[in-house]
């Protein structure tokens, strides 16, 4: 098995069958990769799409998320992982709302933009490129690790 290390310690493999595959979009105005980093863990809040909510409900903990910037940018940014499984979300005035931890992994080598996402023959399958409003959407194995590829190239 290929373990990769995260800074506190913990392992990951892209080959493990349990580790799911995640991406969540932000718009950078509103809160960036960089804003991510500096702060060092977030609490995904203020998601307020029951689709979105129930993919929040599905993370674990450990689980691999791309960071992808909408907005003007459109490209994957990041990866993150993460840290705490769903709990309510404070944000939320009404209704029942979930949130998640994440902590930045690592930025990507390469962004990849959504055109090179909606080109590629694997990747053109993404919730992303069928579903672009949904903010935080599941990736299967293949495409995580065609996305991971292309970033790092």
């Amino acid at each position: 098995m290929n373990r990769n290390f995260f800074s506190d310690g913990s392992w990951f493999s892209i080959h493990n069958s349990r580790v799911q595959h995640w991406l969540v979009k932000s718009e950078p105005e509103a809160y960036s990769w960089a804003q991510f980093v500096k702060d060092g863990k977030t609490a995904w809040t203020g998601v307020r799409n029951f689709a979105a909510r129930n993919n929040l409900r599905a993370m674990k903990r450990g689980d691999l998320v791309f960071f992808y910037h909408s907005g003007e940018s459109k490209s994957v940014v990041g990866l993150a992982r993460v840290a705490k499984e769903f709990y309510p979300d404070a944000t939320a005035d009404e209704g029942d709302w979930s949130c998640v931890d994440l902590v930045p992994v690592k930025p990507l080598a390469r962004s990849v933009t959504l055109a090179q996402i909606k080109a590629d023959k694997i990747l053109k399958e993404m919730v992303l490129a069928k579903q672009p409003r949904l903010s935080v959407s599941p990736m299967n194995k293949a495409q995580f690790e065609r996305l991971s590829k292309l970033a790092a190239d």
